[in-house]
C-alpha cells in the first residue's frame, strides 16, 4: 500500500477512495497526534478541550465529508467549530486568528467535483510536515481517543469565520484598488461569496463570473484550469485585469488587458520586484519550487535578489521561507505565499497584491510581467520505468551532462522520480522550444532503454 498522504493531504474520488469511515478515522487518527502539544496541554490543565476548525469548498461530498470530520472529532473529545464553505488558506487564517489546536479544509482543490479530498493544518495555520502525516497515517485503526459523557467534543457553527477572513484580507492592503476594472473567476469554488466581497470592499469595480456553484460544477468550464471564458471576457470588458482562483482559492493566475494569461512565475516576478523596491524583500531573496522558469531566476538574479529552491508543494516552500526568514515565496500554478500575511498560498491575497502593484507603479498587467522572460519549458513524462535504478545511472547521468553542456547558461535540465507513479518527469528549458523538445526527447530515448 502506497503512502495516503499526496502532495497536499489525501486526496480520491469520494465514496469511493475517500469514504466517510476513512475521513472519520483520518479525523480521530489527527486529534490523537495534533493534540500533542503544548497549546493542547495547556487546555486540558483549564479543564477546556482542544479546539479544531473545519472548513469545505461547495463540492456536493463536502456534506458527508465534513459531517464524518465533524464527528471523529467530537468524538475524541475535541470542540469542532465549522466554518461552512471557505477557501482553504481562511482555514490557515482561521487557526492562526483564533489560537485553535488545528484545522481541517475538505477539497479537493482544482479537481473536478467526483473527487474531494481532506487537509490538515497545525496549530499556527501551517500544512504539516511529512513526518507528522506519517504520524496520523500510522495510527489509523488504532485505538482512538475516546472520552464519554462530558469528555466529548460539541460542534457549533463559526458565526464570523467569512468575516474574519475578509477583514484579515483587507488589512493587508496599504493603498485603494479604486479605478481598477477587475474580472474574478470563482471557479464555482470556495471564493465564490468571499471573493468578490473582498475585492469590492478594496475599492475596485468587479465583474463576477463562475461564482453559482450548485455542488457538482467546481472547476468546471471556469477557474485557473480553464481561464479561457476568463481571458475573452477581460477583453471584451475592457478591463484592467482578470484574476483566476482554483477551486479552494489556494492559488491564483492572471489575465492581462490584452487576455494573455499571467502564470505564476510572472506574479512571483511582480511581487517580488516591487517588495524590493520598497525594502520589504525579507533577506532580499525569494522560494520558488524547483519548476519555476530559467526567466524568473534570471531576472532576480540581475536585480540582485536571491533564489532558493524547493521540492514541488507549497508546504515544501513555505518551510524555506521559515528556515531562511523570508517573506516571499511561489509556485509556477500560482500558489504565492506572502509570508508576512499567510501560512499558505492564498489566491484572494495575491491577487489584492498584484492589483496593488498596478495601482502603486501605474502600469498595467502586461507591462509588469513582461519585465521577466519566459524560457521556453518543455515536460516529459516517461512512464512504467524502474525508478528506483535511476539514482546513479550512468548513462541517464551521461545525456544530461551532454544536454547541460550545449544549453550552457541559455537553458536547464531537471530529471526527476514521480513520488506517486512508476514514471520519471523531465524538463527542459531552452532559447527555444525546439531545442527544448529536442533535448527532452533526446533524454527520455535513454531512460527508456535505461530503465524500462
Amino acid at each position: 500500500m502506497g503512502r495516503l498522504f499526496g502532495t497536499d493531504g489525501v486526496r480520491g474520488l469520494a465514496n469511493g477512495d475517500l469514504t466517510a469511515k476513512l475521513a472519520l478515522e483520518l479525523a480521530q487518527a489527527a486529534a490523537s497526534v495534533l493534540t500533542k502539544g503544548r497549546h493542547a496541554d495547556e487546555l486540558r490543565a483549564k479543564g477546556q478541550r482542544p479546539r479544531a476548525v473545519i472548513a469545505r469548498d461547495p463540492r456536493v461530498s463536502g456534506d458527508f465529508l465534513s459531517a464524518a470530520v465533524a464527528a471523529g472529532l467530537a468524538s475524541s473529545g475535541i470542540d469542532v467549530l465549522d466554518a461552512g464553505v471557505l477557501p482553504t488558506p481562511a482555514v490557515a487564517l482561521l487557526v492562526r486568528d483564533a489560537e485553535l489546536d488545528f484545522g481541517v479544509m475538505i477539497s479537493a482543490s482544482h479537481n473536478t467535483a467526483p473527487d474531494n479530498g481532506i487537509k490538515f493544518f497545525s496549530f499556527g495555520g501551517t500544512k504539516l510536515p511529512d513526518e507528522v502525516e506519517d504520524r496520523i497515517e500510522s495510527f489509523l485503526g488504532t485505538q482512538p481517543l475516546s472520552p464519554t459523557g462530558e469528555g466529548v467534543g460539541r460542534i457549533s457553527r463559526f458565526a464570523d469565520a467569512e468575516d474574519r477572513y475578509a477583514l484579515a484580507l483587507l488589512k493587508t492592503l496599504q493603498i485603494s484598488l479604486k479605478g481598477l476594472h477587475i474580472v474574478l473567476d470563482c471557479a464555482n469554488g470556495a471564493s465564490a461569496g468571499v471573493s468578490p466581497r473582498v475585492f469590492q470592499d478594496a475599492g475596485a469595480q468587479v465583474t463576477v463570473m463562475g461564482a453559482e456553484p450548485d455542488g457538482v460544477n467546481i472547476n468546471e468550464g471556469y477557474g485557473s484550469t480553464h481561464p479561457e471564458q476568463l481571458q475573452e471576457a477581460v477583453v471584451r470588458l475592457g478591463a484592467d485585469l482578470g484574476i483566476a482562483h482554483d477551486g479552494d482559492a489556494d492559488r491564483t493566475l492572471a489575465v492581462d488587458h490584452t487576455g494573455r494569461l499571467i502564470d505564476g512565475d510572472r506574479l512571483l516576478a511582480i511581487l517580488a520586484l516591487g517588495m524590493h523596491s520598497r525594502g520589504e524583500l525579507r533577506n532580499n531573496a525569494v522560494a520558488v519550487t524547483v519548476m519555476s522558469n530559467l526567466g524568473l531566476r534570471r531576472l532576480l538574479g540581475d536585480k540582485g535578489i536571491t533564489v532558493h529552491d524547493t521540492k514541488v508543494g507549497d508546504r515544501y516552500v513555505l518551510e524555506a521561507l521559515q528556515e531562511h526568514s523570508l517573506s516571499l515565496g511561489g509556485e509556477q500554478s500560482g500558489h504565492i505565499i506572502l509570508a508576512d500575511h499567510q501560512t499558505t498560498g492564498d489566491g484572494i491575497l495575491t491577487g489584492l497584491h498584484i492589483a496593488s502593484e498596478m495601482v502603486r507603479s501605474g502600469s498595467t498587467l502586461a507591462d509588469l510581467a513582461d519585465q521577466m522572460t519566459v524560457y521556453p519549458q518543455v515536460l516529459v513524462n516517461v512512464p512504467d520505468m524502474n525508478i528506483s535504478g535511476l539514482e546513479g545511472n550512468q548513462a541517464v547521468a551521461d545525456a544530461v551532462s551532454a544536454a547541460e553542456a550545449e544549453l550552457g547558461d541559455s537553458g536547464r535540465v531537471l530529471l526527476r522520480p514521480s513520488g506517486t507513479e512508476p514514471l520519471v518527469r523531465i524538463m527542459v528549458e531552452a532559447a527555444s522550444r525546439e531545442d527544448a523538445e529536442r533535448i527532452a526527447q533526446d533524454i527520455a530515448g535513454v531512460v527508456r532503454q535505461e530503465l524500462g
